[in-house]
């Protein structure tokens, strides 16, 4: 959460956001991988928020930084035609993903047997009953698969985008009424898009809820939202928030770490705060755990990320770099990986016959193809064929070289 003052000059990457935003792609993987025990040492096991919210906040950071100048330095016309293209982007990354995931379910089904993968990995049993009338809703976000939920959401955020930097315009108050607003209307006006119309199923993320955490970091990132001081009372009552929330972040046979969830007045506490710290629609309680959460992150990284050194912070921080490909790549890594775990144990979601061995090498191979795809994808955004020419034009053999790990 860094200030105004803090914030690198024009086209400085800032390692804080680079670091955390590669760290919530890992997290985001894990927790994608079926029936894996690596999942009861996530941040959900230990809290309200998870890596969904450190990956819209840290969005909302970046979509300040790379169009928010644009706004402001070409004009509101301009800035609209750059989130309309980003948002087209993110549109076919979304479409694209499904469709290969689904490839891999049916490719699975087929070495299997049966049909499990599709229907009730991927839930896509009304999909497969009527794709005529499926297909047409899929490319027009009125159906939106579970799993394929995140990009969706943030496609509606971004296009919001152009909204708050009007208001902005008008009135800076205006900005945190608006998404006071809209948070108010998602939790108690009713205010979701559906997701099936068949079941009345809603998008698992409410965009017009997770709209809060998102342009909580855009503010920060304009200097709109002041970054708080380090000071050790902040220090401590952000604390107080994450360890308090521990013991009842879980309810009842949820699996949780060190029995919290099995403990019934605890699971009972959960259940009773309820809409509270919900994902749907963003509980104010797992809001302000993120937010305590942040804040202490904040601190630690050091001013400028200083504490944010080292090959491993480097290696999460080139994850972050390149987070719409890692977030894509996840989403085939995580099924393929939970596929491989299968295949070790000799049948479809056999979790007791998941060895330790077998479930540690699925998540660690999932996270070294991740950082493989980012260093691919930076290479390739290098354009190392534009040196090469130029070097070649000036009369020495031209070398493109491989990404480096």
């Amino acid at each position: 959460m860094p200030a105004a003052s803090e914030m690198p000059r024009a086209r400085t990457r800032d390692p804080r956001l680079d670091f955390f935003r590669g760290l919530g792609m890992i997290i985001i993987m894990i927790a994608h991988i079926p029936w894996s025990s690596w999942t009861e040492w996530l941040p959900s096991r230990f809290g309200f928020s998870d890596g969904a919210d450190m990956f819209v906040f840290c969005s909302g950071m970046a979509s300040a930084i790379a169009f928010g100048s644009i706004f402001t330095e070409a004009g509101w016309w301009l800035g609209l035609a750059r989130i309309v293209h980003r948002a087209w982007q993110v549109y076919w990354a979304h479409i694209g993903s499904f469709f290969v995931v689904a490839a891999m379910m049916v490719a699975a089904d087929s070495w299997f047997g049966g049909d499990h993968y599709v229907r009730e990995e991927l839930f896509l049993a009304n999909f497969l009953a009527a794709p005529q009338q499926f297909l047409p809703r899929l490319m027009t976000l009125t159906y939106v698969p579970s799993y394929f939920d995140i990009l969706p959401m943030y496609i509606v955020i971004l296009c919001m985008v152009p909204v708050v930097m009007a208001l902005a315009r008008l009135h800076l108050a205006l900005v945190p009424a608006f998404c006071a607003g809209l948070w108010l209307a998602a939790n108690f006006g009713g205010l979701e898009l559906t997701a099936d119309v068949t079941d009345g199923r809603t998008w698992f993320f409410n965009p017009f809820a997770w709209q809060l955490v998102f342009f909580t970091g855009f503010a920060l990132a304009r200097g709109w939202l002041p970054a708080p001081p380090r000071d050790g009372p902040m220090m401590l009552a952000a604390i107080v928030v994450v360890l308090a929330a521990m013991p009842v972040s879980c309810h009842q046979g949820y699996g949780c770490f060190a029995g919290f969830g099995y403990f019934p007045v605890l699971g009972q506490i959960h259940d009773w705060l309820g809409p509270a710290i919900g994902k749907h629609n963003l509980g104010v309680l797992r809001y302000a755990h993120f937010m305590a959460t942040a804040y202490i992150a904040f601190v630690l990284a050091g001013e400028g990320g200083r504490n944010l050194t080292g090959r491993l912070a480097g290696i999460i921080r080139r994850l972050g770099q390149q987070t719409l490909a890692v977030f894509l790549c996840s989403l085939a890594v995580a099924q393929a990986m939970g596929i491989l775990m299968d295949a070790a144990g000799g049948q479809v979601h056999d979790l007791a016959g998941r060895s330790f061995l077998v479930t540690a090498f699925a998540n660690l191979s999932g996270i070294a193809l991740l950082v493989a795809g980012a260093f691919v994808v930076s290479w390739f955004k290098a354009s190392p064929w534009r040196r090469a020419r130029k070097v070649a034009a000036n009369g020495a053999a031209p070398v493109a070289s491989p990404p480096t790990f």
